[in-house]
């Protein structure tokens, strides 16, 4: 069992943040790895990547966005409740090295991935520019922890209620433009968001890092629910990745694979709100 021991609701209580006892795992965790977690004896495994460690305190920080039953029963949890079951750390962590200047862009939820990475750069000595991006200005999330991660920090709201009006590649693309000492972009977030990033990257001839989350099951690359086709070979996400090379994704094949449970992942979520009520 692992015990809750800080929670906090963000982004108008779609998305938490809990801080849990996991001393082993805190100890072994390096940025761009994942856990997988089970809530209680009848939950389900979900991936989650962590947003934080610390070794001393022997806990690790988890970032989720309540979009299916798992995450919505996690919601319900508090501080001094725990979570049944965690392995990790998962998946292989992010290679960080002095490249010169780094440009590291968050999406949504993704920018909870990105905040260890992001702090990794700027700790190998690198120039880093953080791009975050959400919807709206209430959807933002870790905006402080960004600004201090990174040498600088741009923000980029849908609906122009906070930052630049527009997506985190127009901001992206002004950067490229005006800079030509570019060597790494990292991005994660939503797959089309990482799509159309890598496309932008690839035509200046940009490396570029992506953060996978397809379908995971068992993260061990036994079952292969994970399955990603990467410069035309199939790779498993969680032993051959998370991250990979952004321009050898086929994202359209990743977001169909998404997309192939979402009427049972509807039924379940609803079933789970009306035993809520």
């Amino acid at each position: 069992m692992y015990k809750i021991i800080f929670k906090r609701e963000m982004a108008e209580k779609t998305v938490c943040h809990f801080r849990i006892e996991a001393p082993r795992i805190a100890r072994k965790a390096k940025p761009g790895q994942f856990i997988v977690l089970r809530a209680n004896e009848t939950g389900e495994r979900i991936p989650l990547t962590m947003a934080g460690t610390d070794p001393e305190a022997g806990t690790i920080d988890i970032i989720f966005q309540v979009v299916g039953k798992t995450t919505a029963l996690l919601r319900t949890f508090n501080v001094g409740d725990s979570i049944q079951d965690i392995i990790g750390p998962l998946g292989r962590p992010t290679h960080i090295e002095n490249l010169g200047t780094v440009v590291c862009v968050g999406g949504g939820t993704g920018v909870a991935v990105m905040y260890p990475i992001t702090k990794a750069y700027k700790e190998a000595g690198n120039y880093v520019i953080a791009i975050i991006g959400a919807r709206t200005k209430d959807l933002l999330i870790l905006e402080e922890e960004m600004r201090q991660a990174s040498h600088e920090l741009r923000v980029t709201t849908d609906d122009g209620s906070y930052g630049h009006h527009g997506f985190v590649t127009d901001v992206l693309k002004q950067i490229l433009d005006a800079r030509k000492d570019v060597k790494l972009v990292v991005g994660i977030g939503p797959v089309p968001m990482m799509k159309f990033l890598s496309k932008m990257t690839k035509e200046y001839g940009v490396k570029t890092m992506v953060s996978l989350n397809p379908i995971m099951v068992d993260a061990t690359g036994m079952c292969g629910a994970c399955r990603v086709t990467v410069g035309g070979k199939t790779r498993f996400c969680c032993v051959d990745g998370p991250e990979f090379d952004g321009h050898e994704v086929d994202y359209d094949e990743l977001i169909k694979r998404q997309r192939a449970y979402l009427t049972d992942e509807k039924i379940s979520m609803d079933r789970f709100m009306a035993s809520l009520r």
